[in-house]
This record gives C-alpha cells, sequence and structure tokens, in this order.
C-alpha cells in the first residue's frame, strides 16, 4: 500500500517552489510533482529591510494555490514541511508574514538559518554524489550554491568537513547594491572580487584552497552552463571544463536579458542576474587549481525530503554527524586547540552518555550536542588561560559550525561555560531563560562533561581503560592504569557536585 507522499515548500529570495516526492518502500523516493512561482522578495529585503504588502499578498495567493495543488495529492498543510530562507530571514517582519501565512493558508513556516541550509544542502549533494561512485571521495574539495541571499559553501578537507558557511553574496543582493541599470560588467566583476579577497583569508585558514581537487556546484546558472558546454555524466550530473565554463562567462556577457530570455527559457527575474551568479561561481573557482567542475541538480528542498524519510541508523546520516564533529575539529585547530585532551574528554563523556543512556532521558541530537561541546569546551584558552570558559563560550557562540542550528550553538556555549569553575547554571540569567527541558538537558550534559575533563586535569590523558559500572548509588571509574590517580580524584571531588545534583548518583573513581 502507497504512502502518503513528502511535500516540501522552499520560500526563497527569488521564488516559491513546491517539491512532492512518492517514497518508496526501500527509502528511496521520487519527484511526481513540482512548482515553482515566482517573487521578489529579496529585492524587498536587500533594498528597504521589509517585504512589501504587495509581495505578502502575492505569497499568500501562490501558497493558496499549492494548497489546493497539495491536496489533489492528499496532503494536508499540517503534513507540508514549509522552509523560509534569507529573504524572510533578513527581512525585519517576519513574524507578521509567517502569522498571516499560517491563519489564511494554514502552512506553518519555519525560518532557518544559514547552518541549516547547509545540512539540507549536504544531504543533497552526498546523495547525489554517491551516484557517481567515485574513488577519490577522501580529495579536498568544494560545494558551492549561489543564490539570490546568499552563497552556501561547505569546504571538505580529506573528506572531512573543514567549514561550512552561509556568505551575505547573492544576485539580488549584489544587483540591489550595485543598481544594475547603470553597473556594467565590470563594476559587478570588482564588487564580487572585493567580497571574495575579504573572505579568502579565512576560508584558506581552514581549508588550502590550492589543494582542492574537487569542485561541485549546484544551481541554474553552472548547470545551463554545464548543458550548453559540457558533458552529461548521469541523471542530473555534468561536468564541464573550467576553460568551457569561463568561456561561457564570457559569452553570457554579451547579451541582454532578453536574449538570455528567449535563448535559454528562463524567467526574465532571473536573466537579469544571471551574469552576477556565473561571476560568483567563476571567481570561486579561479582561488582554486581545479580544472573541471560538476555540476548537480539537486537543492536543498531535496535534502528535506531526505531528511524526513531517512532512518536516523541510516549510513547518510552517519556520515552526517561524522560531518558535524569534523567541523567541530576544524574549528578547534584554526583555534590552535589542545587536540588530544580534546578527543580524550570527548569520547569519555559519551561513554558516560551511553552507560546511562536508558535513565538519561536524552536522545541522539543531544548526544551530539555533548560530543561538540567536548570537541570545544577548551577553545577559548586561545584568548586567555583564566577563566577560559567563558571565552570557550564566547567563540562558540559566534561560530559557524557545520550541522549545528544557531540556537544548538547557544546551549553547547553554555555548556562549555559551565564545564569547570565554581558557578551553578542555575545562577546564570541566559541559562534561566531556556525552556525548562533545556535548561535539564544542559545541565545533565555539562554534569557529564565535568566529570570527563576532570579525569584529564593534567591533559596528559594518563588513565586508560576506564569502564563504568553502576552500584546502587554509585557510579564507578574503573581504570587499569598504573598511574597515581590522586590528581584525578582531587579533580572529580571538586567537579561531581552538579552530576551528584542532577542524576542523584555519586561517583568514585576507583
Amino acid at each position: 500500500m502507497a504512502t502518503t507522499p513528502e511535500a516540501v515548500i522552499e520560500i526563497g529570495s527569488t521564488g516559491i517552489r513546491l517539491l512532492v516526492a512518492q517514497v518508496k518502500d526501500n527509502g528511496g523516493w521520487e519527484v511526481i510533482d513540482y512548482s515553482e512561482l515566482p517573487v521578489d522578495l529579496g529585492r524587498d529585503v536587500f533594498t528597504t529591510g521589509l517585504i512589501s504588502r504587495t509581495n505578502i499578498l502575492l505569497v499568500l495567493q501562490i501558497l493558496s494555490r499549492f494548497r489546493e495543488q497539495l491536496a489533489g495529492w492528499g496532503i494536508s498543510p499540517e503534513q507540508t514541511r514549509v522552509i523560509a530562507t534569507s529573504a524572510i530571514r533578513e527581512s525585519k517582519n517576519p513574524d507578521p508574514i509567517i502569522d498571516q501565512i499560517l491563519i489564511k493558508t494554514g502552512f506553518k513556516v519555519k525560518i532557518i538559518d544559514g547552518i541549516e541550509e547547509n545540512r539540507l544542502m549536504y544531504l543533497a549533494v552526498t546523495k547525489k554524489i554517491k551516484e557517481l561512485s567515485r574513488k577519490n571521495v577522501d580529495d579536498d574539495a568544494i560545494i558551492l550554491e549561489v543564490g539570490g541571499g546568499s552563497t552556501e559553501m561547505m569546504l571538505i578537507k580529506k573528506g572531512k568537513m573543514a567549514g561550512a558557511h552561509s556568505l551575505k553574496i547573492g544576485t539580488i543582493r549584489i544587483a540591489q547594491s550595485l543598481s544594475l541599470s547603470q553597473a556594467n560588467a565590470s563594476d559587478i566583476r570588482r564588487y564580487i572580487q572585493q567580497f571574495i579577497f575579504n573572505t579568502k583569508g579565512s576560508l584558506n585558514d581552514e581549508l588550502d584552497l590550492s589543494t582542492v581537487k574537487q569542485f561541485y556546484s549546484v544551481g541554474g546558472e553552472p548547470r545551463i552552463a554545464a548543458q550548453t558546454y559540457g558533458r552529461k555524466i548521469s541523471d542530473g550530473i555534468w561536468e564541464i571544463s573550467r576553460k568551457e565554463f569561463e568561456k561561457f562567462v564570457r559569452e553570457i556577457q554579451t547579451y541582454s536579458p532578453e536574449e538570455i530570455v528567449a535563448k535559454y527559457n528562463i524567467e526574465y527575474s532571473e536573466a537579469q542576474q544571471f551574469f552576477i551568479g556565473l561571476s560568483i561561481y567563476e571567481m570561486f573557482i579561479q582561488l582554486t587549481n581545479i580544472e573541471n567542475i560538476i555540476v548537480l541538480q539537486t537543492n536543498i528542498r531535496d535534502g528535506a525530503i531526505i531528511s524526513s524519510v531517512a532512518e536516523p541508523s541510516s549510513e547518510l546520516l552517519k556520515e552526517f554527524n561524522s560531518q558535524i564533529s569534523a567541523s567541530a575539529l576544524s574549528l578547534l585547530n584554526k583555534y590552535h586547540g589542545d587536540v588530544e585532551h580534546a578527543l580524550y574528554v570527548t569520547n569519555l563523556s559519551l561513554d558516560i552518555f551511553d552507560a546511562l543512556r536508558d535513565e538519561i532521558g536524552l536522545d541522539d541530537r543531544h548526544r551530539m550536542l555533548l560530543e561538540v561541546a567536548g570537541i570545544l569546551h577548551d577553545i577559548g584558552m586561545f584568548i586567555r588561560m583564566g577563566e577560559h570558559q567563558f571565552h570557550s563560550q564566547y567563540i562558540i557562540v559566534n561560530s559557524e559550525i557545520f550541522g549545528i542550528r544557531k540556537y544548538d550553538n547557544k546551549l553547547v556555549g553554555l555548556i562549555a561555560r559551565f564545564h569547570r569553575g565554581s558557578g551553578l547554571p542555575q545562577d546564570d540569567e541566559q541559562f534561566m531563560m531556556l525552556p525548562r527541558a533545556d535548561r535539564m538537558m544542559v545541565l545533565k550534559l555539562t554534569a557529564i562533561l565535568r566529570i570527563a575533563d576532570a579525569l584529564d586535569r593534567a591533559h596528559q590523558q594518563k588513565l586508560k581503560g576506564i569502564t563504568i559500572s553502576k552500584q546502587n548509588d554509585t557510579i564507578l571509574l574503573n581504570t587499569n592504569s598504573n598511574h597515581n590517580i590522586v590528581l584525578e580524584r582531587k579533580a572529580l571531588a571538586e567537579k561531581a557536585n552538579i552530576f551528584e545534583y542532577v542524576f542523584g548518583y555519586k561517583i568514585i573513581l576507583a
């Protein structure tokens, strides 16, 4: 018996897009319906900061039409995932718009941040890349998607996430900044070059761009370039040489928007920014020494479908979680952290979490937050060793960690903040403003991290083979190490207060 199809609506900077997919018994899926209607939300936001009344009414009209379309598939608004990206995210009036959408159409909109966009894009791109069945999966690589309001970039170092960024450069944003009616191709390229020049240094800190061997691009502009001068590798995947791509950009520069519409059958609004999008791709390509570009026909709506239908234990989601920890490690390396200590504390924290899993009341997402907090708890030492927990919190909250939402960054920052010191989370105003469930989660993960950190106070990882057992109201930490454990016992006594308060167990290092 066929299941109800999955539906995703994306409210973007240039239009609203609907994807309906039928999930198969094997976990795969196929697109059975697709619609896209233009609306210039980005033009409003990047000019005035507000979405105009005219465009709000147009959004409501489009979503009402999509609601009727979905009804034909037996899908209600409550069953539809609706996401909004940079235009609504950066507008000054998102709440009234989301409220009107809910009241008048029944759709509940979720505004996603840049990191969530990266997460969904990673899921979509990874699925597509796996279809290539290439052996060079451990190559340094860039994944790039240029949108109307932002450019999503992922840096892959030896197959692992080195950095993920939502860059504030996009086709509509540039068009509005330069006023296309007055700007020429040279103005556009200079604007992009200046932005990339200011960004290149921080990107090179995460990945030496000259070592990049694979460049994966997502978006309409590179797809049209590849269809024109490249070759099709498989369904939805093309390859185009760098030389041919640059040739295509020079050619587009000579066309008017009307000629681009006629030649490539795209909307006039897209044609107006077509050269800008191509130029952004080209200039990021120029930071590397790659010879060919792989173009993937996929998007965050595909990622949203994968996120909805994939099992938590699936290979893809396991790989995704490994990329989150790789991104955290990359951030730690950027700030010259003690990797050996961080990994020791992290692994011990996860062992304690798993030992208490039946009674801890937390899930795999919380386990991942503990892993990230473990990796980054001492990152503040880059600023100053004294009271470095405060600096750790600051760095974490103000950094982009692949796969970790901004709100989760805040939670991880609080866990790192309280991994040491005599202060209690309950005395912190930020902590007390969290929902009750999140307060309990932070308390539990903080308690675990403090125990693990105490067992490596000297940062020498001398306690080996630690096993965890429970006896009545006591947690026993047993070690087969011959090392004198006086220092660790003292540290444990100092830092066990939150653990004993939260879990009700006395904890002993045997």
